[in-house]
């Protein structure tokens, strides 16, 4: 890589602690060592050490580890100093490596030099990132395997299948005396169909991890005093919402996340839709309909007991209208109110689910619903990780796939047909970090912890 400076950081979490870490990666970190020791520790050895300053003096006393490159988290040599967690004491030995030469790191600067001196891909490094900030136990093991690059490996695979049908394009390019259609050759064909399968199955773990890392967003909407503020107190487990038979009572967006089946789910309750009475209600209305079409999914709260119509038919609209193109799910509040459960009855025909948030009666379909929704298994033994970057570069392999395909069917030209076949790699390139830009791998390690 390019880079010839040493860089540090202060590794552990900013306060007090029993333990701080000072990490350093560089072609100066043997040197530091000397300097700060008296001596060069033994490879891979932890050695009791005071850590001195330019007069002499004694910083700290503590553990230093020096691992020599290249066999290292960023492949370059790295000393590791394990002293007391004052903030004081970390700042005086930040100062004192920074003086014998060093510079402080930038956020996401080890793993980035992991990355440019090829120990990692940006996916894993993608992983380390997000067990960093699991959310859950399950999130943690998803991340895990990313970080192992069990997320990489299936890239890799689909990046494979693509190779092995270029190499046959390719061949017809090459060699078009032998005036066979690309369509009838059995490998092409079989070689497209391992390709839409894998795709298929890529992109169901891609948004199941999408899932775990950035969870599932459920906003609760709907007519004041359906009973949308009592389900979220329900759904979170405590009182976070105002709860009063006063219409109108939630002005503005409320936010509380919770764990479903390990995935995050971000709960949002909005203000009642109606007419608005007095400007801040008419606000808290339209950041309402705004949350409602950026949602995953939209609970349409009904109040069970009211005299207005329950046929499936007049509740299927009203949920359509309210957020044209979210998928919506129906929630029938209040069956423990005389006459709501002959509603509900009346309107089971509509993807709904039936409950009281004041009794908690059918609370527990509903959370069962919801775990359905934000995915199936999101726990099981091959879950991952994953960034909408990933999807978002797994969809565009997969136009330029389909675009290749149907010129294939078409008999089109057997260059466009490589043409797409490549630039179909390349997207898929993105989310390891084997093609892409400069700014896109900058943006990328700028989220990472400083340290790390």
């Amino acid at each position: 890589m390019s880079d010839i400076d040493t860089i540090v950081a202060i590794a552990t979490a900013p306060g007090r602690g029993a333990v701080g870490i000072v990490r350093v990666s560089g072609p100066a970190a043997a040197d530091i060592a000397v300097a700060l020791t008296g001596s060069l520790p033994p490879p891979r050895r932890a050695r009791l050490a005071r850590f001195k300053d330019a007069a002499d003096e004694p910083i700290d006393e503590g553990l230093a580890l020096y691992f020599p490159a290249p066999h290292t988290y960023t492949g370059e040599a790295v000393l590791e100093l394990q002293g007391h967690g004052g903030p004081v004491v970390l700042d005086l030995l930040m100062r004192r490596i920074v003086e014998l030469g060093a510079r402080p790191a930038r956020a996401g600067e080890f793993s980035e030099r992991a990355f440019l001196n090829g120990r990692i891909d940006v996916a894993q490094a993608e992983g380390i990132a997000d067990l960093i900030d699991a959310a859950s136990s399950a999130a943690a093991r998803a991340a895990a395997r990313s970080m192992r690059g069990e997320l990489s490996a299936r890239v890799h695979g689909l990046q494979a299948e693509l190779t092995a049908l270029r190499v046959r394009v390719e061949a017809a390019i090459d060699f078009p005396e032998e005036d066979v259609p690309l369509l009838d050759d059995a490998t092409i064909v079989a070689g497209l169909e391992r390709l839409r399968e894998a795709y298929a199955t890529l992109r169901v773990e891609t948004e199941r991890g999408v899932r775990l890392t950035e969870g599932f967003t459920v906003v609760l909407a709907g007519k004041p005093n359906a009973g949308k503020s009592s389900l979220m107190n329900r759904l979170a487990g405590d009182e976070v919402a105002i709860v009063t038979p006063e219409p109108g009572t939630t002005r503005d967006l409320l936010r509380h996340q919770v764990l479903e089946g390990g995935i995050p789910l971000h709960l949002i309750d909005t203000a009642g839709l109606r007419a608005a009475q007095d400007p801040a209600e008419a606000e808290g209305v339209r950041r309402a309909r705004q949350a409602m079409a950026q949602a995953d999914l939209l609970l349409y709260v009904i109040d069970a007991a009211s005299a207005e119509p329950m046929d499936a038919r007049t509740i299927a609209e009203q949920a359509e209208d309210v957020a044209p193109g979210v998928p919506v799910t129906v929630v029938l509040n209040k069956i423990d109110l005389p006459g709501a459960q002959a509603n509900a009855a009346g309107a089971a025909a509509v993807n709904r689910v039936a409950l009281s948030a004041r009794t908690g009666e059918g609370l527990a379909a509903l959370r069962a619903h919801l775990r359905h929704r934000a995915g199936e298994h999101p726990t099981d033994a091959s879950a991952l990780t994953a960034r909408r970057r990933h999807l978002v570069a797994l969809e565009r392999a997969h136009a330029h796939f389909e675009q290749a395909e149907s010129l294939l069917r078409a008999a089109g030209e057997a260059e466009l047909i490589a043409e797409e076949l490549r630039l179909a790699q390349s997207a898929l390139g993105e989310i390891t970090g084997e093609f892409g830009s400069d700014d896109l791998l900058g943006e990328i390690f700028r989220s990472f912890c400083i340290g790390k």
